[in-house]
């Protein structure tokens, strides 16, 4: 290898200089967004640009996310030239409807024409009604009649997701033909990895992929050359089971169709990686209700949502107190129980949490299905009973040595061991029931779960109490 092999590329001295300002997980250093806000305040945008023109579109979105919101409109202001398409589409939702706010209408147009029609899509759905047909009506009849046609689909869905820019040829072509249809039409797209193969409708018939077409005389008919087997998309899928069929079958772009078959769009593997790290965050934090979870959405809306969560989980502590005032005789006349009892609903309430999150994930995945539901449920109760036994005699033993009453030591036995039944099936019955009911599982099964554990680990305890007459 001679020393030129080992010289530097034109713009290595850049991207030492990006890499400079970023930290251990590839994010901004806090000084860099300090030195930019600082020359943006003191009114040098030159310099502010200076500072982010070697930035990636990423990094430039990172940028206006970890700039304070009441910061964000005079950074906009004097980096204006740089918010193009590639930023936007990086940039968090927050943030981005944010700045589109303080777009005329025609700004956004010009900014969505430069989009994939996903990714404007995006931007434009969550607008208000009248700013919606504002921005419309500022773009070209071909780019409005797509994002019109796109808004017309459910939300979440294939249809949403799908872009509408692929390169689709007839069956009856050969590879030569279908290269010089490449070559010859500069408004096709550019970022495609496959072409599909249409009939005389419209309808796909197959897929080739370009390595295939690269590799093959230009004589051969692309009926020769393409693969008939793929999977469709239909176009009003939910973008979670887009999500799982991309995983299960390994695809890096797959044909969308509407209801008679037809090719309307394509998805790829790019946007599904978002959308399953988007649902895998969403899942969890439904599980929490703590809303959408982003440090950038509003103070009101973050309230609301934590709050009316925290109203109902409040109902729900009333209806376990409930089943201990019952018991308060009980309870009077043996102090210790009220000792105790809060260990029996906790744990049982940590056991059904476990079950709960194993059970809906694998719904979410597809592991679950009807075939193996009985095996589930059949698992999750072997699984119970170990931890019921394990932990009761260990809450026994300690039990016996500290109070030295072996009928008190055998009933939070028995309580441990029925309460860990009951959040082994809890755990996993609700998840499925919620499911069978079309209701999304990760939104409510911890207020049912955790009202079944709270009230019968209280029950159980105290029931058994009372019914073997403890007292001090």
């Amino acid at each position: 290898m001679s020393e030129t092999d080992l010289a530097p590329v034109d713009g290595a001295p850049e991207t030492d200089n990006v890499a400079a300002q970023l930290d251990e997980d590839d994010r901004l250093k806090p000084a860099f967004v300090r030195a930019v806000l600082d020359a943006v305040e003191a009114g040098d945008a030159d310099a502010a640009r200076a500072l982010v023109e070697p930035l990636h579109p990423a990094d430039i979105a990172d940028l206006f996310e970890l700039t304070p919101h009441e910061d964000r409109g005079p950074l906009a202001h004097a980096l204006a030239d740089m918010l193009d398409a590639d930023v936007f589409a990086e940039m968090n939702d927050y943030v981005r409807e944010d700045l589109i706010d303080a777009l005329e209408p025609q700004q956004v147009a010009d900014i969505a024409a430069e989009l994939e029609t996903d990714d404007a899509v995006a931007i434009i759905e969550d607008m208000e009604p009248a700013d919606q047909r504002e921005v419309l009506r500022a773009m070209e009849p071909d780019d409005r009649a797509a994002i019109e046609e796109a808004l017309s689909y459910p939300e979440e869905s294939a249809g949403r997701l799908m872009q509408r820019d692929l390169v689709a040829v007839p069956e009856h072509w050969t590879v030569g033909d279908a290269i010089d249809y490449l070559r010859g039409h500069e408004e096709l797209t550019t970022d495609f990895w496959e072409i599909f193969v249409v009939d005389p409708a419209h309808k796909p018939v197959g897929t080739c992929q370009l390595s295939w077409i690269l590799r093959t005389p230009r004589g051969i008919a692309m009926a020769d050359v393409m693969k008939r087997e793929q999977t469709l998309i239909p176009v009003d899928m939910d973008q979670e089971e887009v999500a799982l069929r991309f995983q299960k079958y390994a695809l890096i772009s797959a044909a969308v169709v509407d209801a008679a078959g037809r090719l309307v769009g394509m998805i790829t593997v790019d946007d599904v990686v978002h959308i399953i790290s988007e649902e895998a965050g969403e899942d969890a934090l439904l599980l929490s209700g703590a809303g959408d979870g982003d440090i950038n959405e509003p103070l009101p809306s973050t309230i609301r949502t934590r709050m009316w969560w925290l109203f109902i989980n409040l109902g729900t502590a009333i209806l376990a107190s409930a089943v201990v005032a019952v018991f308060q005789d009980t309870i009077s006349r043996l102090v210790t129980l009220a000792v105790l009892m809060p260990i029996v609903a906790g744990m049982g309430g940590n056991a059904a949490t476990q079950t709960m999150a194993v059970t809906v994930r694998a719904l979410a995945t597809n592991q679950l299905t009807s075939s193996n539901t009985w095996r589930m449920i059949a698992r999750e109760w072997w699984i119970a009973s170990a931890n019921g036994l394990g932990l009761g005699l260990l809450m026994a033993g300690g039990c016996q040595f500290i109070y030295h009453d072996w009928m008190l030591s055998f009933v939070l036995f028995a309580a441990m061991l029925i309460n860990s039944l009951n959040a082994g099936l809890s755990g996993v019955l609700i998840p499925i029931g919620l499911d069978k009911a079309n209701i999304d599982p990760a939104v409510t099964s911890t207020v049912f779960v955790t009202t079944m554990t709270d009230c019968m680990g209280f029950f159980s305890f105290l029931g058994l109490a009372a019914l073997f007459g403890l007292h001090g």
